[in-house]
């Protein structure tokens, strides 16, 4: 579609124009569309199908952030959809079936096949106790297909009152094809019609008679958590702290329909599967301080006896007691834990000297503060920042020359050479790494929300902060498009030079002062290692934390990516809401919501929640708390379904269609389009085919 006064007077005769609006349709566009619709009856179909769409309710979105490896509690939470399938069971059942029925019901929703298992179990024991166990390995037990028909039964009415905002077709696409002409019927089915009662009686019967009720109850549960939730949005930080990182990475990979607005962690573990050395010494510093083992060895096999090797020979030595490691279990023995800290100190080294190495590459960066190794007196014992000495609670340096203080040893260089090879061959960190790049982005604009991690970087005076990348001084929108690019560079550049310009910009993103994913004035890592004076410690946040409260802050931000901040809200997590210190996570009478609280369990005790996610349905926003995640064992077996708390509600908002959505006017647009082929066939100037 292209305005006429854009074309040159005299080629106007090779465009055509639809019912008077000032719009030219190039007749080369739509005889290949004609190839598509090659009738005017396939286009008038299709033109009603989609205005069919648009009048359809909106589908729901589900919102989660600072994941960070805990996959028990996330899968849990992608499971009852923030308490989605709960309100759903609600919504259908009403007052017919008992709050401990309903309980049952949602469990064998999130968790089928553990729950028939459970069941089996419970039913066998019953009938071994009152027949004796030889009745009870050879009987059908009548009240398991009692269950078995209850059931199933039940799950088909959730799936068919969750079906209610799409299309057959889009319901269909989602149904496994071995299950698809049972399932479509029995959705379909009209309960007030006795006519059909025994054909559909007849369909249950056939598959508790072939024993594929098992298959059948888990399909109908998946296909219900499909259909409750439109589509995830991940508002960053997959990674570290928690074991489970790979585990989310497979359960993302593996979801209908996603976007990632990527965490600096994210962009961390990026930077290190695209071959930044740097990079992958901070991933696995951090690794090893929660001594995450399985992330790094069994999920995605790296070789980690390079390092160890390393940390045996020279790190034999005293070590800061921050260098302890951070666990939660307590399998590992105590010579386990002592190497772990021993090779967290020696990556911390490499990790120094290669921060060092690209602050003096790229000067441009400003992080001149931030190199540390030339300022220790070795002798002394102290370390100068600010003009100021420091007293070190560590100066055991076996592999650092005071003369030369960044360059890598022999070995050290061997070992980051050994690591690199192991980061970039594995098949399993490289497909997350692709996935994150094809799914993510520095930032999203989705259905009049704005997504980001952390922040939009701002002056004192609540100007956009700007920023030199590149040679070019960017702030708001223009920044985050210039550091997403950069992104993508360091996974696709097959220059050299380019690709390893874009490498060191990620790291940035990782802990740069301007790093929108960031947010703050250092990381202090150097210091909480070693120095023991607090004060040093403090990591100065943007000022967008101190004016993220003030509206007309918002609204700025919100108009800068084009939004109307009437009716759009920023999202974001990033810095965990304090709720026992009384903080809020609603922000700017509504403009911006943190739903980060978070799911790892290191900042439980400091927040007093497991986090916050967001419902986003045809009829409003729903905010909803979470309590700490137990165990899913402890879920299955007692139907504890951990609800979250509703905290805030949109309410007094006109229902939502497909038509007010971000896809709604692409169809809207298609439409016109549509009619102006169907007016091309009509007087000739298409032929149909």
């Amino acid at each position: 579609m292209v305005e006429v006064e854009s074309f040159v007077k005299g080629k106007q005769d090779n465009y055509y124009k639809y019912g008077g609006e000032p719009i030219l349709y190039d007749l080369n566009y739509l005889k290949l569309l004609a190839k598509q619709y090659p009738t005017a009856d396939a286009v008038s179909s299709e033109i009603v199908n989609f205005s069919a769409i648009i009048n359809l309710p909106k589908g729901t979105e589900h919102f989660m952030a600072d994941i960070h490896g805990e996959h028990e509690a996330f899968d849990h939470v992608m499971r009852n959809a923030s308490g989605v399938v709960k309100r759903k069971i609600d919504d259908t059942f009403g007052d017919t079936l008992t709050d401990a029925q309903k309980k049952e019901l949602a469990t064998l929703v999130y968790y089928p096949q553990e729950k028939i298992a459970l069941q089996k179990s419970a039913l066998a024991h019953f009938v071994e106790d009152e027949l004796g166990e030889h009745a009870a390995q050879n009987s059908k037990d009548p009240a398991l297909l009692e269950w078995y028909e209850i059931v199933m039964v039940r799950l088909i009415r959730l799936c068919r009152q969750s079906a209610y905002k799409y299309t057959h077709s889009k319901v269909r696409k989602a149904i496994p094809q071995h299950f698809q002409y049972i399932i479509e019927e029995l959705l379909h089915e009209n309960e007030h019609s006795v006519m059909k009662q025994g054909y559909y009686q007849g369909i249950v019967d056939s598959i508790l008679a072939i024993d594929r009720t098992d298959d059948f109850i888990v399909v109908l549960a998946e296909l219900i958590r499909k259909l409750v939730v439109d589509h995830l949005h991940i508002v960053g930080d997959i990674y570290d702290r928690g074991y489970g990182a790979y585990q989310v990475m497979d359960t993302l990979r593996r979801h209908h329909s996603v976007d990632i607005q990527w965490g600096n962690h994210d962009v961390l573990w990026i930077g290190a599967a695209c071959g930044s050395e740097v990079c992958m010494a901070d991933a696995l510093r951090v690794s090893l301080r929660y001594a995450n083992l399985e992330t790094i060895e069994e999920d995605y096999g790296l070789n980690l006896t390079p390092l160890m090797r390393l940390a045996l020979d020279h790190y034999q030595g005293e070590y800061a007691p921050t260098f302890q490691v951070k666990v939660k279990e307590t399998y590992l023995r105590e010579k386990d834990l002592d190497l772990l800290s021993r090779m967290q100190k020696a990556i911390a080294v490499i990790q120094m000297k290669l921060e060092g190495q690209l602050i003096m590459r790229r000067p441009e960066l400003q992080l001149a503060d931030r190199q540390f190794l030339h300022r220790i007196d070795f002798q002394a014992g102290t370390v100068t920042l600010n003009g100021q000495v420091y007293k070190m609670k560590d100066v055991d340096f076996p592999t650092v020359d005071p003369e030369q203080p960044y360059e890598l040893t022999k070995d050290e260089q061997n070992v980051v050479n050994k690591l690199k090879v192991s980061f970039q061959h594995s098949t399993d960190l490289q497909k997350h790494a692709r996935f994150l790049i094809d799914k993510g982005s520095i930032y999203k604009v989705y259905n009049g929300n704005l997504l980001y991690h952390a922040c939009i970087p701002l002056t004192a005076e609540g100007d956009f902060q700007e920023f030199e990348l590149c040679g070019r001084p960017l702030r708001g929108k223009a920044l985050l498009d210039g550091f997403d690019e950069m992104v993508r560079k360091a996974y696709y550049a097959q220059d050299s030079q380019e690709k390893a310009q874009a490498l060191d910009v990620v790291w940035y993103l990782w802990c740069g002062e301007n790093s929108p994913l960031f947010g703050k004035s250092k990381m202090a890592t150097f210091e909480r290692y070693f120095i023991a004076e607090k004060e040093t410690h403090k990591e100065v946040k943007n000022a967008y934390y101190a004016l993220r409260d003030d509206e007309s802050v918002c609204v700025r931000i919100l108009g800068e990516f084009g939004l109307n901040a009437t009716t759009s809200h920023i999202i974001n997590g990033h810095v965990p809401v304090k709720v026992t210190a009384g903080e809020e996570p609603i922000r700017a009478n509504g403009k911006l919501i943190t739903i980060d609280g978070g799911f790892a369990k290191a900042y439980q005790k400091e927040t007093g929640i497991a986090g916050y996610t967001l419902i986003f349905n045809s009829q409003g926003m729903h905010l909803v708390s979470h309590k700490p995640f137990e165990s899913k064992e402890r879920a299955i077996r007692e139907d504890l379904d951990i609800l979250p708390t509703s905290v805030f509600i949109e309410k007094n908002q006109a229902r939502m269609l497909v038509g007010d959505t971000d896809i709604g006017v692409g169809l809207k647009a298609d439409i016109v389009t549509l009619k102006s082929l169907l007016e091309a066939y009509r007087d000739g100037s298409v032929k149909e085919q």
